[in-house]
């Protein structure tokens, strides 16, 4: 019976992909290495080990929207799911590296995009959960199918530096925010109004208005 273990050992983002797209280089191994692999379905879920790093001031203050106050984090600091992936793998015997295909988004609504875009350096640490169905040969060569315990996991570090300059080649000097529509309308209503050419034309106009009329300056 196969007993399969997996590897993260690189990632790079997808240079050609038309939307943010990390690719995960995974090793899978077997044991016994001589027994054959006809092919492995395997899911992957990525969870996002907020508590396995340092932060500085100012990564604290930028997170304080995910985990409150740094005071907090001792109950907070927990992990987030961030995404799930599957891959198809083929014929093998001992050692076959892969791809996890991860697609992102730079949806600042989304936990794991404000949790990526607030970090300033260093790495991320990555949970792999995996789960799925392998198809091998049995010792008279007939076709087995077992399915993949979710206890086989491991753990990567990934560079925030990947991220962010993927999202630097899709989004340059961009950030995306999410605005209910009735509000988005009046933003349009002022725009046109103001005769204003751009969004960053308008909110540079409405920042010192609202400056100005905050009690607290």
């Amino acid at each position: 019976m196969p007993d399969l273990t997996y590897r993260v050992i690189g990632v790079s983002a997808e240079a050609r992909g038309l939307t943010p797209l990390l690719h995960f280089r995974l090793a899978i191994t077997n044991a016994p290495a001589d027994e054959l692999i006809h092919a492995v379905i395997l899911q992957a879920q990525i969870q996002i080990q907020s508590s396995q790093r340092s932060y500085s001031p100012r990564e604290k203050l930028k997170l304080a929207d995910l985990f409150g106050p740094p005071e907090r984090w001792g109950q907070t600091l927990r992990n987030k799911l961030w995404a799930h992936s599957t891959v198809s793998v083929g014929e093998f015997e001992g050692t076959i590296e892969t791809i996890l295909p991860v697609p992102c988004t730079y949806d600042l609504n989304v936990a794991a995009t404000k949790y990526f875009s607030a970090l300033d350096g260093g790495t991320i640490s990555l949970l792999f959960l995996f789960s799925g169905t392998v198809f091998y040969a049995a010792a008279d060569r007939r076709l087995q199918v077992e399915r993949i315990s979710w206890n086989k996991e491991c753990v990567f570090q990934m560079p925030v530096s990947v991220w962010q300059e993927m999202m630097d080649r899709h989004y340059p000097n961009s950030a995306w925010i999410y605005l209910h529509r009735d509000v988005f309308e009046r933003l349009v209503d002022y725009k046109r109004d103001q005769g204003l050419p751009t969004w960053e034309a308008t909110l540079e106009r409405l920042l010192p208005e609202l400056q100005s009329s905050d009690p607290r300056s």
